[in-house]
């Protein structure tokens, strides 16, 4: 189980890294998606992944609540941050007419 949840972090964070370094606004917003996903249950995997450990209640182990509090202030920083970077790209494109980051125009979008 260890070794799945370790391969899926490292694809989240390699597409994140990839999307990142393409020079277009939108594929570098769903890049840092990505990375902030892969580093979501990175530390949501610091609380050890367990089944039959509790958060509250009776029982044998309990589970280590800060890092769960952690993912869940980091997906509503997140969702924040990505409304805004999509605020930002659209807007980007609307004054400059093109969706390269520096703001120039591609080979494709040229007449």
């Amino acid at each position: 189980m260890e070794a799945l949840f370790a391969i899926t972090l490292g694809l989240l964070a390699a597409s994140g890294v990839y999307l990142l370094l393409r020079a277009q606004t939108f594929p570098v917003v769903l890049g840092l998606t990505l990375i902030s996903y892969a580093v979501n249950l990175f530390l949501f995997a610091m609380g050890r992944l367990t089944g039959d450990a509790a958060v509250l209640g009776s029982g044998a182990t309990y589970a280590d609540p800060v890092p769960q509090a952690l993912v869940l202030t980091a997906i509503v920083i997140g969702f924040a941050m990505t409304a805004f970077v999509v605020v930002l790209a659209l807007r980007g494109v609307g004054d400059l007419g093109s969706d390269h980051v520096d703001g120039r125009a591609t080979e494709e979008q040229t007449p």
